[in-house]
């Protein structure tokens, strides 16, 4: 027996650790060697309820009950993990069985109560489980012919018995035009506006998801508990966080069961910037709340504040697994948003830990030797990789450019030379580059107004006067056909904007009936501009 008890607290101290695989082994081994003992059974059911293996808990909490009947900690496991695995009704069952056999027990009370307002909620959200079902069914003749296959029947008192199966037989139209019977819901006509206003639905019971006993109906120590913590409130919004410690404290010694005495002591330490004692008391809070079978939102509110103390230390990592559990509970917008954020933070993180100018020589010189032995694809490749580890580097994206310029990738290279005029406004490259991308894609008077932005800086660049004086002579001698030069001039994003315009479109139509109209409209600068937009395109001739 001695051996017994220790592998028993060696469970209990891994339970309470959170280790829990090694506490069922613990607990396991002690059921081996003393398999009449009630103890093990509970505490190892408890084990895997924090695993989540509800099934094995319940197994247990059975074995419990049947070892030793008059025990009331024994159907509070089993009733648990009934909960757990949806089973509500033999959850309630279960607790009234106990109740029978100590009749004074809080945390069966306490279960009991909790059990009837979730199936309350349950009953009170589910349609199918209206009192005239079957008449309002068979009174509309959009389900009274449904009616007459078995089939259907079979399925409304599966929804009727099981509400969570809902969601999966959505897909099924039977179900929505019961469902738009029961509500007095069009949903085909969902968007449009009626002619008659159809009457408004049956008021719904109010939904609780955790109904709060009166507190006249609480026990005495539960009474002085939330008294203390009232006044731990009063102390914490007066930032006397000392003295509310001291308050909460004493609520958690009259109600040991109630994990919002944790959680209002963990804000106290993590206004003090004591986070890692914020943690360790909201992982507290999460295990008494789990063991009271306690709101999930609260829960969910435990795992927000870890994530927001590891957010504080600037351990997003941390954060973002903590904000998931959270969300994974109740997904709130206000953690959703913190949690994108941590995660923004990460990648920002990753980006600027890879950036290493050395690596980044090593890959442009790497890339400079195979743009020069023709093979331009992997020169790529390396300044890709260069860009990374030193993404301030123009010369990077300039000889980039180069590389797409050469494998006929104009807009990539167009983009590349934007990149490297914003990063630095006077490197001449960058607009030589564009000059001869915008050349390239036969975009003349495009690349002359690039090239002469560069004779600007430097007037004796001898790029840009050799590709004014190309794009010059290319502009005067193209003999491209009509199709050409729309399918050229469409696909440059203002040329779209101008010919989207109807007003633009009107005076278009306009001039083409009337050509004296032009000089009119070339008096209004802002379609002035447009025009010559068009006629540098060569969409308008003027003859």
């Amino acid at each position: 027996m001695e051996k017994v008890n220790e592998l028993k607290e060696k469970g209990n101290k891994a339970l309470s650790a959170g280790n829990l695989d090694e506490a069922v082994k613990y607990y396991s081994e002690g059921i081996k060697l003393d398999p009449k003992n009630h103890v093990l059974y509970s505490n190892r059911s408890a084990a895997y309820a924090k695993k989540g293996e509800y099934q094995k808990a319940y197994e247990d909490g059975c074995r419990t009950v049947e070892l030793k009947p008059d025990w009331g900690k024994g159907y509070s496991r089993k009733a648990a993990a009934l909960e757990f695995l949806n089973r509500f009704e033999d959850a309630k069952k279960t607790y009234i069985e106990g109740l029978k056999h100590e009749p004074g027990n809080q945390q069966l009370k306490d279960g009991l109560q909790k059990v009837e307002s979730r199936l309350s909620a349950r009953k009170s959200m589910n349609p199918f489980n209206m009192p005239d079902l079957y008449q309002k069914l068979e009174t509309d003749p959009r389900t009274r012919a449904l009616l007459k296959d078995s089939s259907y029947r079979e399925l409304i008192e599966q929804l009727k018995n099981s509400p969570s199966d809902l969601a999966v037989k959505l897909q099924d139209p039977r179900v929505m035009t019961t469902l738009s019977v029961l509500l007095g819901i069009d949903f085909s006509a969902a968007d449009e506006d009626e002619e008659e206003p159809s009457p408004p639905p049956p008021p719904q019971p109010k939904k609780e998801s955790k109904p709060q006993p009166m507190e006249e109906d609480l026990p005495e120590n539960k009474k002085q508990a939330l008294k203390e913590k009232e006044h731990g409130n009063e102390a914490y919004k007066k930032k006397d966080f000392e003295t509310a410690l001291k308050h909460y404290d004493k609520a958690r010694e009259l109600d040991p069961t109630n994990m919002m005495f944790l959680f209002n002591k963990s804000a106290v330490y993590f206004e003090q910037g004591d986070y890692s004692k914020c943690r360790e008391l909201c992982e507290q809070a999460v295990e008494v709340g789990r063991e009271n079978r306690e709101d999930y939102r609260q829960i969910a509110k435990a795992y927000a504040r870890i994530g927001n103390s590891y957010f504080k230390e600037e351990k997003y990592k941390e954060a973002v697994q903590f904000y998931n559990k959270s969300l994974t509970e109740h997904r709130v917008p206000e953690v959703l948003k913190k949690c994108q954020q941590a995660e923004k933070l990460i990648k920002e993180q990753e980006r600027l830990a890879y950036i290493n100018p050395e690596i980044a020589l090593e890959e442009k010189n790497r890339g400079n030797e195979c743009f020069q032995a023709g093979n331009y694809p992997q020169a790529m490749k390396h300044y890709t990789e260069a860009i990374k580890r030193n993404p301030d580097d123009v010369k990077l994206y300039s000889n980039r450019a180069a590389c797409y310029t050469k494998l006929l990738e104009f807009q990539l290279a167009l983009k590349d030379c934007e990149e490297c005029i914003r990063l630095d406004p006077s490197f001449i490259k960058g607009y030589t580059r564009k000059g001869a991308a915008l050349e390239a894609m036969k975009d003349f008077s495009k690349a002359m107004e690039v090239y002469q932005k560069a004779l600007e800086l430097d007037p004796n660049c001898k790029e840009a006067v050799d590709g004014c004086q190309r794009c010059m002579i290319s502009q005067y001698n193209r003999n491209d056909t009509p199709e050409e030069v729309k399918r050229r001039a469409m696909a440059d994003p203002e040329v779209q904007q101008i010919m989207s315009d109807p007003a633009m479109r009107l005076i278009l139509e306009q001039m083409q009936k009337d050509p004296q109209a032009l000089s009119d409209h070339l008096k209004n600068p802002v379609i002035a501009q447009k025009i010559h937009k068009l006629i540098d395109v060569g969409l308008i001739a003027i003859r």
